[in-house]
């Protein structure tokens, strides 16, 4: 599969007060993407812990997202290939294990707002930051 792979932070933002961001977020996950168990996870802490989201409205929110994206489970082979990611582009391992994921399901764009805009991973899987302003 070739397309898109959503980074938990962009996820986030269609529950945010930001008009601009929430929009944009939530016309790139209409088209549709990836996304990892792992994504899911972060979802569920942040709007949990930091967006003080009722657990009704999470289990609302990650059934919205599992409607629009497709799911991909975490492995050992992800780990490791995570691993050497984080080492070789200077990453955190969590940032490292859902590029891996991504990379894993043949996806080539990586929309994240806090890993490197413009990054190239193994030369297949770029890292684009989809808020920001175009120049």
């Amino acid at each position: 599969m070739s397309g898109s792979f959503f980074d938990s932070n962009v996820l986030v933002y269609t529950a945010t007060k930001d008009p601009r961001k929430a929009e944009r977020a939530r016309n790139l996950m209409e088209i549709g993407g990836v996304v990892s168990v792992q994504v899911l996870n972060e979802v569920a802490n942040v709007t949990l812990k930091k967006k003080a989201m009722a657990w009704s409205e999470i289990h609302a929110f990650l059934a919205l997202i599992r409607d629009l994206l497709e799911i991909h489970a975490v492995d050992v082979s992800i780990h490791d290939r995570g691993l050497a990611i984080a080492e070789r582009y200077r990453l955190s391992i969590y940032d490292a294990m859902i590029a891996a994921a991504a990379l894993q399901t043949g996806c080539e764009t990586l929309y994240s707002e806090d890993m490197h805009d413009g990054l190239l991973i193994d030369g297949r899987l770029r890292v684009t930051n989809p808020f920001a302003v175009a120049t």
